[in-house]
């Protein structure tokens, strides 16, 4: 039997496709969608390149993972994302019916899947999904926080 990919492999992959947004000027978050062990898609912030709010790894990797598996419902995936997903990733994540969320970073000024809010577990909705919150949370935190203090200090600049 072949060996199952642990989360933290994953999550590493995510960092990787983080790092792909860095180079590319964009909040650095990176995503990963898994079906049986498999990714289905992958992706990373895409909101300046498309100059559109919406345009979350997260939201992209559901967008092509619906397109990939011919469904707008993939119940059977887990879904790593380097930063807590916000109120509209999480709102897409259950509507997508996605199994498993795990994230890296916790997000105190947006988390909706824990910090803030839990969409993702509201039993009032029509799908909850379980969640894993700070696998790999040092390396993600600290992606994100190094971004931000270059920005700051405007040594990189996100267009607006």
């Amino acid at each position: 039997m072949a060996r199952q990919t642990s989360d933290a492999e994953w999550m590493e992959r995510a960092l990787q496709r983080a790092h792909d947004a860095e180079a590319q000027g964009e909040v650095p978050v990176g995503a990963v969608l898994v079906r049986d062990d498999q990714v289905l898609a992958e992706g990373w912030n895409l909101i300046e390149a498309q100059r559109d709010p919406t345009g979350h790894a997260e939201i992209e990797v559901i967008r092509r993972g619906a397109e990939q598996s011919g469904s707008p419902r993939m119940p059977d995936t887990t879904l790593y994302v380097t930063l807590e997903p916000c109120a509209m990733c999480a709102g897409a994540i259950v509507l997508a019916r996605i199994r498993r969320v795990v994230f890296g970073a916790f997000d105190p000024k947006g988390g909706a899947c824990g910090t803030l809010r839990n969409i993702v577990q509201d039993p009032r909705l029509n799908h909850v999904c379980d969640v894993e919150g700070g696998v790999l949370r040092e390396p993600c935190a600290k992606l994100l926080s190094n971004f931000f203090s270059r920005l700051r200090s405007g040594h990189d600049r996100v267009e607006s």
